[in-house]
């Protein structure tokens, strides 16, 4: 009997300890109810592949070069890149993603089809690439060259920069008979980039009439060299009482050519102007009276064109170097 009330005894005993020795594992598998975790779910994640990076935003490299020709070096400097989306936006332009200037020029693009554009200078070529997860290169063949533009006068005198400038247009005419312009006063001996084809070059001495036109081509991969000769004068007009005598202020002026088409008017005691070789009239207002002369321009002799104020002198049109007073 006792050795079962022992055998009792010992068995609670075990019982109790293995009670108290599993109570702490219970509670800390059971979290307390206003405990709230989130955790991420597996499916935003993927195992690394080789050697492919986790960033979403993967791009491509490509190396952009320009020549002028096919067989010429690359340029290294004077470009400007611009690369578009080939889709237009809401407002029918196409988007601009990148750009850049100097030479040969790297970029990092996400993969799909752009469009390029390589401007040097007044040159320009447009081109359709494709961008991919490896690097590529692509190679511009621009077909351009350079025209460097000057003028003289007659017996090879030179014009002073300062009136002289140069306006480029295209060589078709429209169905209006015009041209487009492309570049407007170019100064004398600048290097123009244009690409190659003939073009339509219009020279300006001073601001009226002293103009030449004449249509040059431009080689690929060579610089132009054009000079043309203006046959023109420059021409300084007073009116005097006498023969060198002082200009009278306040004095209007009108010159008109040889078949009577205004010219050019102005008002001042002098007129200077630039006019190109022929036969021209000037007409002085000066106190509601009105005096006249009629003078030829040579070119390349600059010269003083005077007018006579005086009222005895006879009313001729024939008398070149007298005036005939218009009352």
């Amino acid at each position: 009997m006792r050795q079962g009330i022992s055998a009792l005894f010992t068995r609670l005993c075990l019982l109790a300890a293995l009670t108290s020795a599993t109570a702490p594992a219970v509670a800390q598998d059971a979290p307390a109810p206003e405990l709230k975790l989130s955790l991420p779910g597996l499916s935003g994640y993927a195992p690394t592949q080789g050697e492919t990076p986790l960033a979403t935003g993967a791009s491509g490299e490509v190396t952009l070069e320009a020549k002028l020709t096919e067989d010429a070096p690359e340029l290294s400097r004077g470009l400007v890149w611009r690369v578009f989306k080939p889709e237009p936006a809401a407002d029918g332009k196409l988007p601009l993603v990148a750009q850049g200037q100097g030479g040969t020029s790297a970029f990092s693009l996400e993969p799909g089809s752009y469009l390029v554009h390589a401007a040097f200078g007044r040159a320009g070529a447009t081109k359709r690439i494709t961008v991919g997860a490896t690097p590529s290169r692509e190679t511009f063949v621009l077909d351009a060259g350079g025209l460097k533009l000057d003028a003289i006068l007659s017996g090879g005198v030179r014009i002073p920069p300062a009136k002289l400038r140069f306006s480029i247009y295209e060589a078709a005419e429209d169905p209006d008979g015009d041209r487009a312009l492309i570049i407007p006063n170019v100064s004398p001996n600048t290097v123009v980039r244009l690409n190659a084809g003939t073009y339509h070059v219009v020279s300006t001495y001073g601001a009226v009439n002293a103009v030449i036109r004449s249509d040059i081509r431009v080689e690929a991969g060579k610089l132009t060299e054009a000079t043309v000769e203006h046959r023109a004068a420059q021409l300084t007009m007073k009116l005097v009482r006498d023969a060198g005598g002082e200009a009278i202020a306040d004095t209007s002026w009108s010159v008109l050519t040889g078949s009577g088409d205004p010219v050019r008017e102005n008002v001042g005691a002098f007129a200077s102007m630039v006019l190109a070789e022929g036969d021209y009239t000037v007409i002085a207002k000066n106190r509601e009276r009105i005096y006249q002369r009629d003078f030829t321009v040579v070119a390349g002799r600059n010269q003083d064109v005077e007018v006579i104020a005086a009222e005895d002198l006879v009313p001729t049109r024939d008398a070149a170097s007298k005036a005939q007073i218009v009352d």
